[in-house]
């Protein structure tokens, strides 16, 4: 037993040490930015078919941007597969994750379609969800029109050396780039919470997320384009060549594995069911009606949000300004719902002063991390008492494998408030202190009455019987479910369509000094 005690001190020894050099040497442990310096190309008026189009219908509104609500993953996908089909001159493309999946391949291969008809391609991807694809990276970043950056990147790529590194730079490292964005011709950008992957799109044969995008057109496009350089020419972005060798042969057999992968049953079956929808139709062909504003703006956090004390730059301040200014109602959506003390504070504040206040998030069987959930169960009796409606996401579909900290099985993914029915956001941001403190964020800030209406109506969708169970408070104190999509309502008095084991260690969790990495 003492010679296990003694080991055991050892190894807590060695790790101490390993952080502590991590935090002294942070600045040298991280891989320089080494790539050159480049900018959104400018625009013209009749360079590309995208130019040709829309420069004349948004001269016909100067100074607004047209904005159009993606709630359907057919639809999203749509949007980004046809305008990479049409980009003359550049995509942008800035994701916190892109999945080695069907979705992945199919908007890779229209990536690099786009690249072969000399379109510029800069493709950059936070690094913490890259294990394994530094190959097909390397390879598009062969393309002498294509550059992948990779945000905040590990020196070591693979192994038990990335995992050391990780525990050495933990405090660097926990900060990520969590932003989306996919801007063609700096004309069009689409801007809000999806990632690059099946679940994202509909796409998924287990689970597939609820989400939500805006597809921009108009002066917000340079907000967007105006985020992207910054981040590209930031010290945290580093050039995949950089930290790995390339292989240009292995361009070629990216590109016909894309090919291949695309004439697979499964990509086939998918693109007819693209095809088949009046919606995804109607968005290729122009024929969505847009709403035009003045009042659109595409925010974000700074590239080096961790090293910036400035909390006035940060989203966060944005956003807890639009809370502050309501009166009537205030709508709230999001996957990972943290409030915290102060946001509790803050929704029940206004929630006392006479505005209507609801907050959709996931139910735990939903929640693709417990962990998550375990950090708002400590809030949700507090809100409920001071009159704030919670609404939590049922599960969708079959129950997945569902560990701890992490699974594929969230239903709910879509980041968004309405306020007053004249105001709003779509983007990446939770409210949660990971969004608040850690990651970067961005998404789109309107005040317009008629998108204020789309996304008012998009949160009565998701609240409704079919899709969410209402929480509530019983006359003894203890938390209710209620399950409207029976008649009489059903009354569960636990979380619903969660086991014991999982319900008893997210209650454990929750009791845990994690919140502030939630």
């Amino acid at each position: 037993m003492r010679r296990i005690m003694i080991w055991m001190g050892w190894a807590v020894l060695a790790v101490v040490l390993l952080v502590a050099s991590g935090l002294l040497l942070a600045d040298h442990l991280t891989p320089r930015a080494s790539g050159a310096a480049s900018t959104t190309l400018p625009l013209q008026a009749a360079q590309t078919p995208i130019d040709r189009e829309l420069a004349p219908y948004l001269a016909t509104r100067p100074g607004q941007t047209a904005a159009t609500l993606l709630h359907d993953g057919l639809d999203a996908f749509a949007v980004r597969a046809a305008s990479a089909r049409i980009a003359g001159r550049s995509l942008d493309l800035q994701y916190y994750m892109w999945h080695d999946d069907l979705v992945g391949h199919l908007l890779a291969r229209e990536v690099y379609a786009a690249a072969e008809r000399g379109v510029r391609v800069r493709l950059l991807i936070d690094d913490i969800n890259t294990k394994g694809l530094d190959p097909a990276l390397l390879a598009l970043d062969a393309h002498p029109n294509i550059e992948v950056r990779l945000y905040n990147p590990f020196r070591n790529r693979s192994g038990v050396w990335r995992l050391l590194e990780m525990v050495q730079r933990f405090f660097s490292v926990n900060h990520r780039m969590h932003n989306k964005a996919w801007i063609v011709d700096g004309r069009l950008a689409v801007v809000g919470g999806r990632n690059i992957g099946d679940e994202y799109f509909d796409a998924s044969s287990r689970v597939n997320f609820r989400d939500l995008d805006m597809l921009l057109a108009g002066p917000a496009v340079a907000d967007a384009s105006g985020i992207f350089d910054a981040f590209w020419n930031s010290s945290a972005a580093v050039p995949i060549a950089a930290l790995n060798p390339q292989t240009p042969q292995a361009l070629h057999a990216l590109a016909a594995r894309l090919a291949s992968d695309s004439a697979l049953p499964g990509a086939r079956d998918y693109l007819r069911r693209v095809a088949a929808s009046p919606s995804a139709q109607r968005l290729v062909n122009h024929e969505l009606s847009a709403h035009w504003s003045a009042s659109i703006v595409v925010a974000s956090d700074p590239p080096l949000k961790f090293r910036s004390s400035d909390r006035d730059s940060w989203l966060q301040h944005r956003l807890i300004a639009h809370l502050d200014g309501a009166h009537r109602e205030v709508l709230l959506i999001s996957p990972y719902f943290v409030p915290g003390t102060n946001g509790t504070a803050t929704l029940v504040g206004l929630a006392h002063a006479g505005a209507q206040v609801g907050v959709i998030t996931n139910s735990l069987a939903a929640n693709d991390v417990p962990a998550v959930h375990s950090g708002y169960e400590r809030y949700r009796r507090k809100l409920l008492e001071g009159g704030v409606h919670l609404f939590e996401i049922r599960r969708n579909g079959p129950k997945p494998n569902q560990g701890l900290f992490g699974s594929s099985g969230a239903s709910l993914h879509t980041k968004a408030f309405v306020i007053d029915g004249e105001r709003g956001f779509v983007g990446s941001f939770n409210i949660d202190p990971r969004s608040a403190n850690l990651n970067t964020e961005m998404g789109v800030l309107f005040a317009d009455a008629g998108l204020a209406q789309d996304l008012r109506q998009e949160y009565l969708r998701l609240a409704a019987p079919a899709l969410s169970y209402q929480v509530r408070r019983a006359p003894d104190g203890s938390l209710q479910w209620l399950d409207r999509s029976s008649q009489p309502p059903r009354v569960l008095d636990h979380e619903p369509d969660a086991g014991w084991w999982l319900r008893a260690t997210t209650r454990v969790m929750s009791w845990l000094p994690i919140e502030s990495q939630l």
